[in-house]
């Protein structure tokens, strides 16, 4: 299916804590000088604008980004996140938000390399443009991430952070996921594998997390609920994000960032947060 646009969406509640999360990994790979590859299997258009006829269709921006966007009080966390978006509004503004690729490529040093997989053609377009003058670093690929991700791993330097983030319209895609990972962590068992979900009052959304901590002994799911399910059993009311080996440290900060979070974009007193983690040692 290619009629999802992230455009749509780009801001909201769900890339707050996905993005909040994709900066602690990726400072936490940059703690050490060897190199590593940033892998996105469904990349969208890297960037996007706020006021677009997209973004604007909805505002869900508002309630995202737009609600820590003035605010003082930012936790350590969630401020480093809300500086990368800073970085390309110069003028103040809120108007521009980076998708992942942009912030990796933000974070990541010289010898450090991405690798996208876009699909849709005109998201693929946009992803090209946005990194027309990034040179070797970034190598773009118009191809199902899903199927393509075996061509880049296991990555020659060893070291990765792989993110799995599709649009979950078509109802294939969380078997897919499952698939993928599995895969994924038999050709690179010591990567960083991040996946992106959301939470619907839908069986296989609500079963996802249960079939990935199956998959590896060491694993992180941070959730955060916007609001309460609706009524009719319709829309996503909150998201998730599963991290397979996720730094030792990441669980202690999330467990001081989700609170805040949840008060900070927290819509109805639906809205709520949980973490849990797996070690088998």
């Amino acid at each position: 299916m290619l009629s999802y646009r992230h455009a749509f969406h780009a801001g909201n509640h769900a890339d707050v804590l996905k993005h909040c999360i994709l900066v602690q990994l990726l400072r936490h790979l940059n703690q050490k000088e060897k190199p590593y590859w940033f892998i996105d299997t469904h990349a969208g258009a890297g960037r996007y604008l706020l006021d677009s006829e997209y973004a604007t269709t909805n505002s869900e921006f508002a309630s995202g980004i737009g609600r820590l966007w003035g605010r003082a009080d930012l936790p350590p966390t969630v401020a480093d996140y809300v500086r990368q978006v800073r970085a390309m509004n110069s003028d103040g503004q809120l108007r521009h938000y980076p998708g992942s690729p942009w912030l990796a490529h933000e974070l990541m040093r010289t010898d450090d390399r991405l690798r996208l997989f876009e699909l849709h053609p005109a998201d693929h377009r946009f992803l090209e443009r946005t990194f027309a003058k990034a040179g070797h670093r970034v190598a773009i690929r118009r191809a199902d991430g899903f199927q393509e991700i075996k061509s880049v791993l296991p990555p020659p330097p060893r070291r990765g952070l792989v993110l799995i983030d599709p649009a979950y319209e078509d109802k294939r895609d969380y078997l897919r996921v499952v698939a993928t990972l599995k895969e994924g962590l038999d050709r690179f068992p010591t990567g960083v594998f991040a996946v992106w979900y959301p939470q619907l009052q839908r069986g296989d959304a609500r079963q996802l997390p249960e079939k990935l901590k199956k998959l590896a002994p060491r694993w992180l799911d941070a959730r955060l609920a916007a609001r309460a399910p609706g009524s009719d059993g319709f829309g996503m009311h909150g998201s998730g994000m599963f991290v397979i080996n996720p730094p030792w440290t990441l669980a202690e900060t999330l467990a001081g960032v989700l609170p805040w979070l949840t008060l900070a974009l927290g819509a109805d007193d639906g809205a709520g947060h949980e973490l849990t983690t797996g070690d088998a040692g």
